[in-house]
Order: structure tokens, then C-alpha cells, then sequence
């Protein structure tokens, strides 16, 4: 395939409208980077980078002469995003790195496609297409493309002490779009280079891990990462790899395990303490970090339950979502330890009793016991208790007058 004029995205008139007022005196844009390779490789497209000779500047001035609204969000670094019938399209100036201090790279601004290729990260993404759909292939990008190679551009260490970052990202971009093992060089360029990893903050590690940890080769590249001692470094502790492989074999039983928060639990969460450090160590979201917690609770009781996963009592004492991911990670756990051949079947029930079963609220409060003359004090909570443990017994089906009856 050498182009890609039937690319639905490239036929809109939105991205039409934005080469119309970009290419003018004598300026061109191409679509670059992660919508080519998407494409080649039949995967969803989520969004549109475009690369272009004109100036910020100008950029910015022709699309806002033709009514079209511009965000400035790295004008300083050549972006402008431009809003083209609500669709949003970064588009950046060629750039050609002068000198690199890690992540600090001078950059100058310049007209040359192939200089704006070499500064990329690997052949894949420095793919570029016309708006008619011809392929601009500076770097044998497109071959390793189509025979889902990642590839770093040029020397693999130096793109790496470029910015350690990529050493994450050689990782991640082969887990989502790679296939059979990872390239040696790049893989041998990682290990080398393993120590920047240090230097990297915990916003960007968590971006690349988030991403690494629902992508397809997830599990290999993972088990890759820990044998080379990169795994470690990046989690700060050690990984369950044999528990995380088990629940992705999941992957076809219930999509929550493509959950990076889940996928966090089950590779590292021994205690509710490692669970801490990955989420301070990836920046991870309060809902995030909630989510973590409330897998390993629920793990933790279906655990204690043995044969039997109470999965009235639990579903309602964790809610939907704890008890899921609970029940995911033990059937994992019981997967990894060759215990789980008996026990599928009634992981299987107790996963369609848990999506399909309606939590109720307990129907009974204390002022309902001290209106039916039960004394205020220390008994309320008690018997409250009580009342709720056996209305959980009868599977949620004592109403509320049986329960009171049973005061």
C-alpha cells in the first residue's frame, strides 16, 4: 500500500478545510505520525497530527482569517491546534533539532521533511501523508509499519539519552502495535540505558505505564522489562508478572481487565501499601487509586470465602465495580497457581451474578428500630447489624416488615 486516499479521515471536510488554509504561498502540510500507522494497520484513528512548512505564525493567521478557531497550545514549540467543524488538529511547523540536553533539545523551526523525521522516535510514527493520500516514507517507516517492527530512527542510544521517556515508550508502542519480539538493537539500547530511567518524573512514567498495561503485547513486553531489570526501576518494587499474564488471559471473559488501575492491583498490589506507592509513583487519579483498593478488598474477602463467593453479601458490601475487579484478580491468582480447572465455573456464575444482580439499599435505620421501641444506645448499631447480616443471608429477599418482625 502506498497511499491512502480511502482513509475516512483524510476525506473529511474538516482536515480538507484545514490543508485549504494551511497550504498557501507556496507552504504544504501532511497528516504525520500515529493516524498513518493506525491505518496501515486497520486500528482506529482516535486523532489527526498534521506537519507543515508554514510558521506558527502564519498558521494561526490563516486559520483564523478563514473563520476557523486556533488554540495556541505550543506555539513556542511550533504547535497550534486548529478547530475545523468541532474536529481539533495539532498542527506543527517542521522542526530540526540543533542540540539535545535530554528533554531540553534546542529546536529551530525549517523546511525539510526528512530533518522533521529524523528528530522522531521510531520509523512507524515518522510516516507522512498528502491530503490526496500519498505516502512520504523518508525513513523505511512504512515497511516496518506493515511488518509491525518498532524501530528506533538512527543510533538507538542516542534517541534514547534524548529522553529516557522512549525507553518507556519502545516498550508500550511494541505492546500496542508490535508483533513476535521486540527489535534487538532497541531492546539492547534499552537495557543499557535502564539508569535515566531514574531521572524520568512519576506524571510521564505514569502516562506511558497506563497506556503499556492494556495494550495486546502487555504481558510480554512486562515480563521482557522485569527480566532486563527495567521493571523494577519503573514500579519501584517487585511484580506478580505470573498473576498479571493470568488475568489478561481474562481478556476475552470481561474487558475490565484492559483496566490500567486493575492491571496496577494485580502486577504489584500485594498490600494496601504497594498499592499507595504505584499510585504516587504513576500519579495516579484519586478514582484511580480508589479503584486499586477496592480490588484488593474484595479480593481479599472472595479469598476468605473459599469455594463459596458470597456474591450477594460482597457485591453489595463492595459495590459492582470492587467486586468485578476482585473476582477478576483472585481468578487470576487461581490461574497462575493451577488451581483454577475445578473452580472456572463458579468464577463464571458468580462474574454474571455480579452484572446482572441489582444492589438494593437495606431497607431498615436506627430510627426505625427506636420508632418500633427498641431503646436509643449502643443496642441500635447492634441490632442494625444483626438485622442487615440476615437480610444479606436471605439474598436481599426479607422485606422490610420481616426484618422489622425479627427485631
Amino acid at each position: 500500500m502506498t497511499q491512502l486516499s480511502s482513509a475516512p479521515w483524510l476525506q473529511t471536510p474538516a482536515i480538507q478545510q484545514v490543508f485549504d488554509v494551511v497550504e498557501q504561498d507556496g507552504d504544504r502540510a501532511m497528516a504525520v505520525g500515529g493516524a498513518i500507522r493506525n491505518t496501515l494497520l486497520g486500528l482506529p484513528v482516535a486523532d489527526v497530527d498534521i506537519a507543515t512548512t508554514a510558521l506558527p505564525g502564519q498558521v494561526a493567521a490563516r486559520a483564523g482569517a478563514n473563520g476557523l478557531k486556533v488554540v495556541p497550545t505550543g506555539i513556542d514549540h511550533g504547535t497550534v491546534t486548529v478547530i475545523s467543524e468541532g474536529m481539533a488538529y495539532e498542527v506543527t511547523t517542521l522542526r530540526q533539532d540543533v542540540e539535545t540536553y535530554g528533554r531540553q533539545a534546542r529546536v529551530v523551526f525549517g523546511t525539510s521533511w526528512i530533518d522533521d523525521a529524523r528528530r522522531r522516535d521510531f520509523t512507524l510514527n515518522a510516516l507522512y501523508v498528502d491530503r490526496h493520500g500519498e505516502i512520504y516514507d523518508p525513513l523505511g517507516g512504512l515497511e516496518d509499519c506493515l511488518a509491525r517492527r518498532v524501530r528506533f530512527i538512527g543510533d538507538s542510544g542516542e534517541r534514547i539519552r534524548e529522553d529516557y521517556l522512549r525507553i518507556l515508550r519502545f516498550f508500550r508502542i511494541h505492546a500496542a502495535y508490535g508483533l513476535g519480539a521486540p527489535d534487538p538493537a532497541g531492546l539492547s539500547a534499552c537495557i543499557r540505558e535502564r539508569d535515566g530511567l531514574r531521572h524520568l518524573s512519576a506524571e510521564r512514567i505514569g502516562v506511558e505505564m497506563k497506556k503499556l498495561v492494556c495494550a495486546p503485547l502487555a504481558t510480554d513486553c512486562l515480563s521482557l522489562m522485569e527480566d532486563s531489570g527495567l521493571l523494577e526501576i519503573t514500579t519501584g518494587g517487585v511484580s506478580r508478572i505470573a498473576d498479571f499474564r493470568a488475568l489478561r488471559s481474562l481478556d476475552d471473559v470481561a474487558e475490565e481487565t484492559r483496566k490500567p488501575a486493575l492491571g496496577f492491583a494485580v502486577l504489584s498490589g500485594f498490600v494496601d501499601e504497594d498499592l499507595d506507592r504505584i499510585a504516587d509513583r504513576f500519579r495516579l487519579s484519586n478514582a484511580e487509586r480508589k479503584r486499586m483498593h477496592g480490588a484488593l478488598a474484595a479480593a481479599k474477602d472472595l479469598s476468605a470465602g473459599g469455594d463459596d463467593p458470597q456474591v450477594y453479601r460482597l457485591l453489595y458490601r463492595h459495590g459492582r465495580e470492587s467486586f468485578i475487579d476482585g473476582l477478576l484478580a483472585v481468578w487470576a491468582q487461581a490461574r497462575a497457581g493451577g488451581t483454577s480447572a475445578q473452580r472456572e465455573p463458579v468464577f463464571s456464575a458468580a462474574l454474571e451474578q455480579g452484572r446482572d444482580l441489582d444492589i438494593p439499599v437495606f431497607p431498615l435505620k436506627g430510627a426505625d428500630l427506636m420508632a418500633a421501641g427498641l431503646p436509643a444506645g449502643p443496642k441500635i448499631g447492634e441490632t442494625l447489624k444483626r438485622l442487615e447480616d440476615e437480610w444479606l443471608d436471605s439474598r436481599f429477599s426479607l422485606s422490610r416488615e420481616e426484618i422489622l418482625a425479627r427485631m
